[in-house]
Parts: C-alpha cells; structure tokens; sequence
C-alpha cells in the first residue's frame, strides 16, 4: 500500500482539458518513480496516491498553481548554449518554440526557445504546461519500502531513480 517512505512505480497519462495528451509515460516506456511523502509529485496528485494499491488508478484533475504554475510575464533569461542538455554530438539546431532541456544547479528543466544565437539562446522559463490545467490519469505498477538511503537522500536511487557515482 502507498505511504510514507514507500517507493512508488507508475504509468502516467497528462492530459490538458481538451483532453490531448502532453505526456504519456507508456508510450516512451518509462514509468515513473518516486518517493512517497517527499515532495517527488506535486501535493494534490501525492495526496490521491495515498493509500492506493498495486494495480489501482487515480485520475486528478488540477489547476495551474497545482500543476506547472501560472505563466509568469517577463520570465525570459540569456543562457550560454553550453547549458543546453542534447542528445549526441554536436551543435542542437535551435529554433523559436521548441522546448528544451535546460542543465541547471537542481537538474534537468525544460524551457522554451524565444530566441536562438550562435553562442547564447534566449529561453522562457515557464514550465511549457505553464497556465494549463491538467489531469493525471495514474496507474500503480508497484510499490516497496525504500531503503534507508533513498529515506535519508530523499529520492529513488537504482532503476528509474538517481544514480550516484
């Protein structure tokens, strides 16, 4: 059963309120992995989580503050493209719209590009699903008790978790 210090495998659809799909965890076969009671899921989706079962769904609906925030104005920052997270080699090719990850001092954040130059790249820091409301329609693929590593790190480590080296 879920609870505290409990590490949790899910399957996850998000959805906005058209009902098209942002994100579905199936179709890139990565379920997610978190710990339970430690701030690993936004609040509200943790909540409905709680006490459910191997083989349960949940579905959640939230509002933009409890999901990805409201779109904040003016939230544009020049970065270096040295902090562009890519796949391969090479330079990325950048173009207006795209969201990209981000390599910050707290991991990987997804921006979008507002502006791409040679050497730097104009980004907005909202979350793309920033001002959207979303739902989560969850999966329980399975549950077990962290190990006092991940309790005291306060995330997963192994599969689908941190790897520290």
């Amino acid at each position: 059963m879920i609870d505290k210090n409990k590490v949790v495998a899910l399957h996850y659809r998000l959805t906005d309120v058209d009902g098209a799909v942002l994100e579905d965890s199936q179709e890139v076969n990565q379920p997610l992995h978190y710990l339970h009671g430690h701030n690993g899921l936004m609040p509200p989706l943790e909540q409905a989580l709680q006490g459910k079962n191997v083989g349960d769904k949940v579905s959640v609906t939230l509002e933009p503050a409890d999901a990805f925030g409201e779109v904040q104005q003016d939230a544009t920052q020049r970065v270096s493209i040295n902090h562009v997270l890519r796949d391969g080699k090479g330079k990325p090719k950048l173009k207006p719209g795209m969201v990209i990850q981000l390599n910050t001092k707290n991991g990987p954040r997804p921006v979008t590009v507002v502006k791409a130059g040679l050497k730097t790249v104009d980004v907005d820091l909202n979350h793309p699903f920033a001002g959207k409301s979303v739902t989560f329609n969850v999966e329980v693929l399975s549950v077990r008790d962290a190990s006092d590593e991940e309790i005291e790190h306060g995330h997963v480590h192994g599969e689908g978790g941190v790897h520290h080296h």
